[in-house]
């Protein structure tokens, strides 16, 4: 066991640092990992060892513990319509439309139907929120829309796994008594670890920290997210939902940023032993035997799934939000692949069907984070315009010139505009962001709703006649389109922009930049700056 434990982490190590050449993230390396230790140690069945899934899902908890933690119960609140509406929707109406085509079209009865409906209606949790944590995209629109579905699909397994419990059952009043269990088993863990958040988690955490060990803190903190599990799952629901509700109670003191970082690690460890199993049952034979229809049914389930949440999203929001959204969790998720292995082992589906399914499942989830990793490039693309219903753009003198034009008005955009009004320079202000563009109008400043990628929308405000254009969007895949316009217009002469990294100026490389700030290259140059005029006096041990 010791020897495979080694061989994994050196494969992984190798696959990664490989894939990284090619910019994909690790949860691929992972996966392949999973799926070459499988061949060369015949590790296909152990992949269902109770313990290993037990260990593997901890991942998951962890990650949704550590969601939690950035979401209170007043922004649960203030999500309720992309949880429970949105989120409701889209298991409810997938599942609908996958039963009716699995007993209508495909000849299966209708417990099997409805197995296979709940199952394909879930997404992957894992993978889309470890990715949007990297990138940051959680705290964004299409963010949020994604968060409150996966919410929505991870409290749907509860009922998920209490219809496979009822259709193992004969009795009717055992049917009945379930459901009762159910609800109160419900009402009494969330009022325990409400009760507890509310009373108890502050002055704990306060107390262990008075005794200044971080070995106590920490083991305050796994005692906490893994005994909410526990709870939960006691309770009859899953780990990660009790682990959630556990990170919501925590973002309410003061401990949570402490608490996060503590967890970081434990939470990456384990995640990548999930993603391990899940390539572990990649099987080549069952893809060779069946590849005809697995090649015909990912796409379909693909597709299906986008169109039900991009219909569902759009009803409330923007294109480039609903579609986002819903190419973001086009996938199947973790959940369904231990709900097919449930309803296998209780004779609630065909062993070869639920083989077939789970391969599908597993590839889908391999394409999701190279998909998520070009989704604002993507959308881009496909989506250059997004149509809104907005006030008229402020009309620009065709005869204005040595005006400063600045793309973006978030934070640093703000910042830049105080300081060009500090100096009296004019300027004009182009935003895509309808929150950003009303602030602006709010303040009445020379603002224009538009994407800066359109050629028209910089010749409306005279870039040909500008001192300079300054480039001031997070994006760093929309920065270079934009650049690229700027380019066809003025061979990008007066362009500044402002990137993170120093590696992101690859991303702009031909482009003709002249004038790059690098935040990270600027940060570290004031803070060396600073030790210019900080010296230590050793005798007093304090810095003046």
């Amino acid at each position: 066991m010791l020897g495979i434990i080694v061989a994994t982490i050196f494969i992984a190590i190798i696959v990664n640092l490989i894939l990284k050449r090619f910019h994909l993230p690790t949860i691929i390396g992972y996966i392949v990992t999973g799926t070459i230790i499988a061949y060369i140690f015949g590790l296909h069945d152990v992949v269902n060892n109770h313990n290993l899934k037990e260990i593997a899902e901890f991942g998951i908890v962890f990650l949704m513990f550590t969601i939690g933690l950035e979401f209170s119960v007043d922004a649960l609140v203030r999500m309720k319509r992309e949880v429970f509406l949105t989120g409701s929707l889209q298991v409810i109406i997938t599942t609908l439309i996958v039963v009716l085509i699995s007993f209508y079209i495909l000849n299966f009865d209708f417990q099997t139907s409805m197995i296979i409906g709940a199952a394909l209606s879930l997404s992957s949790t894992a993978i889309v929120l470890k990715t949007y944590n990297e990138n940051r995209d959680i705290k964004k629109r299409h963010g949020q829309r994604v968060l409150g579905i996966l919410i929505m699909q991870d409290i749907a397994v509860i009922p998920i796994l209490l219809m496979i419990s009822i259709f193992t059952t004969n009795s009717g009043d055992s049917v009945l008594f379930i459901i009762f269990k159910t609800t109160v088993a419900a009402v009494i863990l969330i009022g325990i670890l409400y009760l507890s958040g509310k009373y108890l988690l502050e002055p704990f955490f306060t107390h262990v920290s008075e005794t200044n060990s971080e070995e106590l803190f920490v083991g305050s903190v796994l005692l906490i997210a893994i005994g909410a599990s526990y709870m939960a799952h006691y309770f009859g629901f899953s780990y990660s939902l009790g682990a959630f509700i556990a990170g919501m109670m925590i973002s309410e003191t003061k401990f949570k940023h402490q608490v996060e970082s503590d967890l970081i690690p434990f939470r990456n460890l384990l995640l990548g032993v999930f993603f391990v199993t899940v390539g572990m049952q990649i099987n080549f034979i069952m893809i060779y035997e069946h590849l005809f229809t697995i090649l015909l049914l990912l796409p379909i389930l693909m597709i299906l799934k986008y169109l039900i949440i991009y219909a569902i999203v759009r009803i409330d929001d923007t294109k480039r939000v609903a579609f986002k959204t819903a190419f973001s969790l086009v996938q199947i998720g973790e959940f369904s692949l231990a709900i097919l292995e449930l309803a296998r082992s209780g004779n609630l589906i065909n062993s070869t069907h639920a083989q077939i399914l789970i391969v599908t499942i597993v590839l889908s989830m391999i394409l999701t984070p190279i998909a998520l990793k070009n989704l604002s490039k993507i959308a881009s693309s496909l989506l250059p315009d997004d149509v809104m219903d907005t006030p008229a753009t402020l009309a620009v003198d065709k005869d204005l010139k040595g005006h400063v034009i600045v793309l973006g008005y978030g934070h640093l955009g703000q910042e830049l505009v105080r300081e060009l009004k500090d100096m009296r320079n004019d300027y004009i202000i182009i935003e895509n962001k309808i929150l950003f563009y009303q602030m602006g109008k709010n303040d009445n400043e020379p603002i224009i709703f538009g994407n800066a990628a359109q050629k028209h929308i910089l010749e409306s405000v005279n870039i040909k006649k500008a001192c300079a254009v300054i480039v001031a969007i997070d994006n760093q895949e929309q920065i270079r389109i934009v650049c690229e316009t700027i380019n066809d217009l003025t061979k990008n002469t007066k362009t500044i922009v402002k990137i993170t990294k120093s590696e992101d100026k690859k991303l702009l490389e031909g482009l003709h930049l002249e004038h790059i700030i690098v935040d990270d290259e600027v940060v570290a140059k004031a803070l060396v700056e600073e030790t210019r005029v900080c010296s230590i006096d050793f005798s007093q041990n304090k810095i003046l």
